[in-house]
């Protein structure tokens, strides 16, 4: 039985609801492996025995004046590259997203992404064996107004 695939187009409204995020405009990445979310003042700390990390980020595109404070788990501290090649070490947390109706935990680098049009890429391992991308359509899932 061949597998029934939910559509989404190259730009989405997403929510992170495990940091506090109602909504954040993501664009569709196949090119990233992993997502990556807007972070900057990034502060990690020791919780008990767990590598927790406080960031700041921008949730909104063109406006740097709301900004969000959230605090996760870090999973893992990795080297990532970037669109222009370029290596960086970035701390991973895991989450769950929410797209449309439907939420999954996902791994998403934090890095400064402020010269960058969206505030968050959703890497292909975010979406596989979850939605077909129609890079013809855009807010495929649901509409939502800032």
């Amino acid at each position: 039985m061949k597998k029934k695939y939910r559509t989404v187009g190259w730009r989405e409204w997403v929510s992170l609801p495990g940091l506090g995020i109602d909504k954040i405009k993501a664009k569709v990445d196949t090119g990233a492996r992993t997502s990556a979310l807007h972070a900057f003042s990034l502060r990690p700390f020791k919780e008990g025995n767990k590598d927790r990390i406080y960031f700041d980020l921008h949730p909104l595109q063109h406006d740097s004046e709301t900004i969000m404070t959230c605090v996760a788990d870090i999973i893992d501290l990795r080297w990532v590259s970037d669109s222009g090649g370029h290596l960086e070490e970035r701390y991973v947390i895991q989450t769950p997203v929410t797209i449309g109706n439907h939420t999954w935990p996902i791994e998403i680098t934090l890095t400064e992404r402020d010269s960058m049009l969206f505030r968050m890429l959703l890497g292909r391992s975010a979406i596989r064996g979850r939605y077909k991308i129609n890079p013809a359509r855009s807010f495929v899932t649901r509409k939502v107004k800032p």
